[in-house]
């Protein structure tokens, strides 16, 4: 009864450590959710959504809206692609296709103005947005051409 007793136990704390290293794992593996830049372009992402939903007309379906969404998720996408690359500058690679991305969204924002289907202030209000992801895209590629 004692030897199976000791193994029984011996199994608890063996699983007891794989699960724990198990999850420490999962949490390092994707610390680029905590990262500003990551955090602001969900919210980002969100509000260009509704900005979409409420504004553009649904001819514009599959030309602005199509192109808009899918350059707002290619922020996110790359920001996530580029976090865990081997070297600084492959990281800073994606980062930057991030911020090419952003340029994409902010020049549909334009088209979308001068097509009448958002007023200045919404597009002042976006563009603010934009440059605050910018700035933190920038900050992080500058930071990461340094090391």
């Amino acid at each position: 009864m004692r030897g199976k007793l000791a193994l029984s136990t011996a199994l608890i704390i063996t699983i007891t450590i794989t699960i724990t290293i198990t999850i420490q794992y999962f949490n390092m593996s994707f610390l680029f959710r905590n990262w500003p830049a990551y955090l602001e372009t969900r919210k980002f992402r969100i509000e260009i959504n509704q900005l979409i939903k409420n504004n553009f007309p649904k001819e514009e379906k599959f030309l602005l809206i199509d192109q808009i969404k899918r350059a707002t998720n290619s922020i996110l996408l790359n920001i996530a692609e580029g976090a865990h690359r081997t070297t600084d500058r492959d990281t800073n690679s994606f980062i930057n296709r991030a911020l090419t991305s952003l340029n994409e969204v902010v020049a549909c924002l334009d088209c979308a103005l001068d097509d009448n289907y958002i007023t200045i202030e919404l597009h002042e209000q976006f563009l603010n947005k934009a440059e605050l992801i910018a700035k933190q895209l920038k900050g992080f590629s500058n930071h990461l051409l340094k090391n």
